[in-house]
């Protein structure tokens, strides 16, 4: 393999940025070519988790299990509106085969690896001079009563076996309310996730494209790629306005990845799971993340608030945002927190999380030469966009795979 002069990445999220800093620390020149903007979807509105010990498999038996007795409901945290789509329903089929205990088993052995690299890659990216930060607390899962908490706990006891090294600490509703006085009157457990981290999603992707760009990096924005074609000299990247000319070529255009990921070769499907966030002020300042497990919502320390995320809604990623969904959020959070309000909203936002059919990303070469994909990462593409970025850009120039990314080859 001919070492490459240059690069276009397509996608100017925090996947596509990562891989674009990467290549340029491997003396790569670098265009990132983006069809809406610099941190416009996912990127933007997600929770800002930083969280390793969570980034797990979203096919799972219970996943399954609660999904199926709501699935039609729009207060359910899975929601799939009733309407006739063939194929989200065979999308559907498919990913429910994946929902068994073995299975999960196998997908997780294959997230602990890049999972245990997340942290650091984020921090090699700081250390050179990405003006973004990294806050280290733990999560505060929030329960009604103690035993809601066995399957936290069940699930950190399986990923420690497995070498996922992260922990748990059990406290009182009262030592909880001590550490995070949002929590409200009915929490009678708290466990504290260790070893976790958070961040302002958007305005670390934003440093990330400041940085690439210092480093000679051209961004174009609002320019959408219709095709990619590979020739003897390169590829050539095909927008309405131009053709630009690449020695390779990284896809990593999250939900919308398959659109040119099919004509290469990859077959594992991916879906637009959309998920809702917006922000709120609180009476007192929160200071690390809070999980309700039972309601399927994250909040996070946002900009002086809180932002509060959650669901899990298959419809077209364009689709208009949905106000009951929000609306649940809010009364699911009413019922658990305290000192928010919830009446005060704002950035209400919903966007595509890029789902794939088996729950693993798609990390890899493509049928066509030169030709890389990103994409797939679900509900932790925040969490794993810096090392899927480092482990592609060596992948793209050196020629050379990761043992980490062979369960995520996107031709498998």
């Amino acid at each position: 393999m001919k070492t490459p002069q240059n690069a276009i990445v397509v996608g100017a999220g925090i996947v596509g940025l990562s891989v674009a800093w990467h290549l340029q620390e491997l003396g790569v020149d670098v265009h990132v070519v983006e069809r809406h903007d610099v941190a416009s979807a996912a990127s933007w509105g997600n929770a800002g988790w930083l969280t390793p010990g969570l980034a797990t498999p979203l096919p799972d038996p219970h996943v399954l299990r609660y999904g199926l007795k709501g699935i039609f409901d729009s207060r359910s945290p899975l929601y799939v509106p009733p309407r006739f789509d063939p194929g989200l329903w065979k999308f559907l089929l498919r990913f429910a085969t994946h929902c068994t205990p073995r299975t999960w088993d196998q997908s997780m052995r294959s997230y602990v690896p890049i999972n245990n690299l997340a942290l650091e890659a984020f921090d090699e990216l700081t250390n050179a001079g990405v003006q973004g930060t990294t806050i280290a607390q733990p999560i505060y899962a929030a329960y009604h009563h103690a035993s809601q908490a066995a399957p936290l706990l069940h699930e950190a006891e399986t990923l420690n076996a497995m070498g996922l090294a992260w922990g748990v600490r059990e406290v009182s509703g009262d030592e909880g309310r001590r550490l995070q006085p949002l929590l409200g009157p009915r929490i009678d457990h708290v466990v504290a996730i260790e070893d976790q981290r958070y961040f302002d999603p958007g305005a670390f992707v934003h440093a990330l494209a400041d940085a690439v760009r210092a480093r000679g990096g051209r961004i174009t924005t609002g320019a959408r790629v219709t095709a990619l074609e590979t020739k003897t000299d390169g590829v050539r990247v095909v927008t309405p306005a131009e053709t630009l000319r690449s020695d390779v070529v990284a896809v990593a255009t999250g939900t919308w990845v398959g659109e040119l990921a099919r004509q290469l070769g990859v077959r594992t499907e991916v879906r637009a799971g959309r998920g809702y966030s917006f922000s709120v002020p609180t009476e007192v300042a929160a200071t690390a993340p809070i999980y309700l497990p039972a309601q399927r919502i994250a909040c996070t320390p946002y900009r002086g608030g809180l932002r509060v995320g959650g669901t899990m809604e298959f419809r077209p990623a364009q689709a208009a945002l949905n106000p009951k969904r929000v609306a649940n959020l809010v009364e699911a959070g009413q019922s658990m927190l305290t000192g928010v309000r919830w009446e005060e909203k704002t950035d209400v936002w919903v966007g595509p999380r890029p789902v794939s059919v088996d729950g693993l990303p798609l990390i890899g070469a493509t049928q066509a030469p030169s030709v890389f994909v990103a994409g797939g990462h679900g509900m932790w593409g925040a969490t794993l966009g810096p090392i899927t970025g480092r482990l592609l850009a060596e992948q793209m120039v050196t020629g050379h795979r990761s043992d980490v990314l062979v369960p995520f080859n996107p031709l498998r």
